[in-house]
C-alpha cells in the first residue's frame, strides 16, 4: 500500500537525511553518500551484475515509497546497489572509512569491483577502511544484499513479506545513512562513558585504532563553561564537581572535546557528550521495589514505539520526523518510549537525550513465530508457564541461531552504550525466539551493569532481571504478587480507532478494541487509566507502557495516525491523566 506522511514532500531527494549520523563521535571531515543509486534485483545465486533495473533513493528500503522502487525482495533474490563517487578535496591525503548505519541483512561491499568486506545483521552499524581500494578521481561503490525476511531464522523484528495484523512490510537492503569519514593513521575508534553521580565522576574509556603512545587531551564543558580540562589516560576517571543531573524534566548534557596528539601534533579531534544520571531498581520508603532515577523513585509513563513510517518503512523520512514523535509524546506528558524490537538510527537516541525522553530498548526478535495461542492468548490469561530451554518450541533449535542472536545482542549494546536516555535493556518480547532468558540476562549484565533489565517482557517470565513485566490487552490490568523486582505493565491498552482518510488499508484495519470516534476512544482511554491503572500505583505499580505512539500499517491503535497527521485522542485528557500518574 502507498501512503504518504506529512514529511514525504520535505525529503531532500538529492541527499536524504543529510545530518551527521553519529552524534556521540563527531569529526569534521566526512561526506554523506545518501542519494540516488542504481539498483538491480537479480537471482540470489548471481555473483555480479553489470545491468541495473533503475534508480533507488538511499537510504530508503527497496520496499518503501520513498525509495522510488516499491518492490519486495524475495528470499530467492539478491539486491544490488551501485553509485560513483569522488573523494572531496578536503578529505584527500587521509585514510577513508566507509560507514553504513544499517543494511538488512547479509551484505557484501565492493570498491572498484574489489570486495572490501561483508556484514551480517540487519540493525547495527559497521564500517570498512577502504583507503587502499580507492583510485584518483572517480570510484565505484557496489553493495549486494540478501534478506530472507520471515523465511529465515535471523533477527528481523516484525518484518514479513506478506503483511497482516501486527506483521509489517519488510525493510530490505540499505536503510540507514551511508557515509565516508577521513581519519589519520591514529584515530579514536570508540568512546565509552560511564557516569557515577554518587562519586561525582565520569569514566571515559578511549579506544584508538592501533596501539600507540599517543597523548589524549580532553575538555569537558557544561552550558559553555569548562568544568574539566587536561591530559588523560585511555581509561580515565574525570571529576565532575556539582554534577548537573540528566532527567526528562532537566535533560542536562555535558559536551566533550577529545584530541589525540602524536609527537606533539594533533592527529585526531572528536566531539561528544554525556549525561550524569543513575538508573536502578530500589525499594522506596514503604519497602516497595520501584524504578529509580538519580536515587529517587520515579514513575515512568511510557509508550510502545515501533518506529515505522508509511512512506519509508523503518527509516525516518527526515530528522524532523524523528523529533516530532519524541517531542509530541513529551508534550502529551509521557516520559518514556519503549523502542520495540528495532534499533533506530543514532540520531533518534540523540534527540531523546537532548529533549529528555527515557528509552527502553528491545532486542530484535528472531526465529519463527510460535503462534498466537502459545505466544498470546494462553499467557495473557495466565496459563502455560513454560521453561525457555525448550529450544525447538521457541524456534531456536539450532545452536548457530542462538549464537547469532548473542552476537547481534552484544553489537546492539556496544552501539547504544553511550545513549544517555537508555534506561533498560529488553532481550526478549512475548516469547518470540526466547531462550535461556536468565543466562541472557546475566550476559547483558556482564556487558552493561549500569542499566535495568526486563529479561522477558510479557510472557514466560523466568523470575530474573529487574522487572516483573506484565502485558495485558482486553483483559483487566491487575497487580501481581510483589517480588524483589519492580512491577511494570510493559504493554497494555492498544485501543483502536479508524480515522477516515488516514489509514494504510481501511479494509484490513486491525485493533484489539475498536472505537467509533475520538470522543469514545478518549473516554475509554480515560476509564482504563482511572479505573484500572492509576489505583495500582500506590500498591506497587512502577511504570506503564501504552500501545502505542502511532498506527502502524494495518494496526490502528496509535495516539497518532500512521501519517502523523491526526492526534486520535484528546490532548488535554491525555496530559491531565499523565499528571496523575506519579509517585
Amino acid at each position: 500500500m502507498s501512503m504518504r506522511s506529512i514529511w514525504t514532500d520535505k525529503v531532500d531527494t538529492t541527499c536524504p537525511l543529510p545530518e551527521y549520523p553519529r552524534p556521540q563521535l563527531v569529526r569534521e571531515g566526512w561526506m554523506n553518500l545518501n542519494g540516488t543509486y542504481e539498483y538491480a534485483i537479480a537471482p540470489r545465486a548471481k555473483t555480479w551484475v553489470d545491468t541495473f533495473d533503475g534508480e533507488i533513493l538511499v537510504p530508503f528500503a527497496v520496499e518503501s515509497l520513498l525509495s522510488g522502487v516499491e518492490k519486495p525482495l524475495l528470499p530467492s533474490d539478491r539486491l544490488w546497489y551501485r553509485r560513483k563517487f569522488s573523494i572531496p578535496e578536503n578529505l584527500l591525503g587521509r585514510n577513508i572509512l566507509l560507514h553504513f548505519g544499517a543494511v538488512d541483512w547479509q551484505c557484501d561491499v565492493y570498491i572498484n569491483h574489489t570486495l572490501v568486506g561483508s556484514h551480517t545483521g540487519g540493525y547495527c552499524a559497521f564500517s570498512f577502511d577502504i583507503t587502499k581500494y580507492l583510485t584518483d578521481g572517480e570510484n565505484e561503490l557496489t553493495v549486494s544484499v540478501y534478506d530472507p525476511t520471515d523465511e529465515g531464522w535471523q533477527q528481523r523484528g516484525k518484518q514479513v513479506i506478506h503483511t497482516t495484523g501486527f506483521w509489517y512490510t519488510a525493510t530490505s537492503g540499505i536503510w540507514q545513512t551511508v557515509w565516508l569519514e577521513a581519519v589519520s593513521d591514529v584515530y579514536v575508534k570508540k568512546l565509552r562513558f560511564l557516569p557515577d553521580i554518587d562519586k561525582g565522576t565520569v569514566s571515559l574509556k578511549t579506544e584508538l585504532n592501533a596501539q600507540t603512545d599517543a597523548e589524549l587531551c580532553v575538555s569537558v564543558s557544561f552550558a559553555g563553561e569548562t568544568v574539566y580540562a587536561g591530559t588523560i589516560s585511555a581509561d580515565a576517571e574525570i571529576p565532575i564537581e556539582n554534577p548537573q543531573l540528566w532527567s526528562p524534566e532537566a535533560p542536562n548534557l555535558y559536551d566533550v572535546r577529545l584530541e589525540v596528539f602524536k609527537d606533539g601534533v594533533a592527529v585526531d579531534t572528536v566531539t561528544s557528550y554525556f549525561g550524569m544520571r543513575k538508573f536502578a531498581v530500589e525499594k522506596d520508603s514503604a519497602g516497595i521495589p520501584r524504578l529509580f532515577l538519580n536515587n529517587k523513585a520515579y514513575f515512568q509513563k511510557g509508550l510502545l514505539d515501533q518506529g515505522y513510517w508509511p512512506d519509508s518503512g523503518m527509516t525516518p523520512p527526515t530528522d524532523e520526523a524523528i523529533i516530532f514523535d519524541i517531542s509530541e509524546m513529551k508534550r502529551l506528558g509521557f516520559n518514556m518510549l519503549r523502542k520495540h524490537i528495532k534499533i533506530e538510527p543514532l540520531r533518534w537516541y540523540y534527540h531523546c537525550d537532548r529533549l529528555g525522553m527515557i528509552v527502553w530498548q528491545d532486542m530484535m526478535s528472531g526465529g519463527k513465530y510460535i503462534g498466537t495461542l502459545y505466544a498470546g492468548a494462553l499467557p495473557n490469561i495466565g496459563f502455560l508457564h513454560v521453561k525457555d530451554n525448550k529450544y525447538k518450541t521457541f524456534s531456536r533449535g539450532e545452536k548457530a541461531w542462538r549464537d547469532d542472536y548473542m552476537r547481534e545482542l552484544s553489537e546492539m549494546i556496544d552501539l547504544l552504550y553511550n545513549a544517555v536516555s537508555l534506561y533498560a535493556w529488553v532481550p526478549f518480547n512475548e516469547a518470540w525466539g526466547q531462550f535461556d532468558a536468565l543466562k541472557v540476562c546475566d550476559y547483558v549484565r556482564s556487558l552493561d551493569s549500569s542499566r535495568v533489565i526486563d529479561h522477558a517482557s510479557g510472557w514466560y517470565d523466568q523470575g530474573g532481571g529487574d522487572i516483573h513485566s506484565m502485558h495485558k490487552y482486553i483483559l483487566p490490568v491487575h497487580m501481581w504478587k510483589q517480588d524483589a523486582r519492580a512491577f511494570v505493565v510493559t504493554e497494555f491498552g492498544g485501543y483502536s480507532q479508524k480515522e477516515p482518510g488516514h489509514m494504510w488499508n481501511p479494509s484490513k484495519a486491525f485493533g484489539y478494541l475498536m472505537f467509533k470516534d475520538k470522543a469514545s476512544l478518549t473516554k475509554a482511554y480515560k476509564n482504563l487509566l482511572e479505573k484500572q491503572v492509576i489505583p495500582l500505583i500506590k500498591k506497587g505499580l512502577s511504570g506503564t507502557i501504552y500501545t502505542q505512539v502511532s498506527d502502524v500499517e494495518n494496526e490502528v491503535n496509535g495516539m497518532y495516525t500512521y501519517d502523523r497527521a491526526v492526534l486520535k485522542l484528546d490532548a488535554d485528557t491525555v496530559i491531565a491523566l499523565n499528571r496523575q500518574m506519579t509517585l
